[in-house]
């Protein structure tokens, strides 16, 4: 039997274990840091002087002191000191620091940018894929500044909102 789960080594009873109680507590620490997670922030190599127990942050690429050895790991202050996840590739959290979605794609964490295909709201399609480009208004028998300009400022804007390309 193994004595640890598969996604993140969550410790198993065993049969005739002494001291289950504190095998079990400690699953209990990991999915406590798992569930709905919250990193104080990301990218940090040092721990922070003056943790509270249950925060947790993303270690950042050259970690040092208590982190050394956990690079992009999930760092979480408990009652027994530093508790480390492997990230899971797709798994997300929200970065208090930024207030925005974290999430881990292969071994890189991704930070305020979530892929989606469309955006809809109350079943009536937002935003979907950025269309083509659209040319800006030019040539014409009649030019028509303020339709132009307005024109041209509709599509600046959807631009920059990347609805279509450049």
């Amino acid at each position: 039997m193994a004595e640890t789960s598969s996604r993140f080594a969550l410790p198993y009873l065993q049969p005739g274990q002494a001291q289950k109680e504190a095998f079990h507590n400690e699953a209990l620490t990991t999915i406590d840091a798992l569930l709905h997670p919250v990193a104080q922030d990301a990218g940090d190599d040092t721990p922070p002087e003056s943790p509270v127990i249950g925060q947790c942050w993303i270690v950042g690429d050259a970690p040092t002191g208590a982190w050394a050895g956990y690079a992009g790991s999930i760092a979480m202050w408990s009652a027994g000191g530093w508790r480390f996840i492997a990230p899971q590739d797709g798994m997300m959290l929200w970065l208090a620091s930024d207030q925005v979605w974290a999430r881990r794609s292969g071994s890189i964490w991704i930070i305020g940018d979530l892929p989606v295909n469309t955006i809809s709201i109350a079943g009536l399609q937002i935003l979907g894929a950025r269309q083509p480009a659209i040319a800006d208004p030019a040539g014409g028998a009649v030019v028509d500044t303020q339709a132009r300009s307005t024109i041209t400022a509709l599509l600046a804007a959807m631009r920059a909102h990347g609805l279509i390309a450049t």
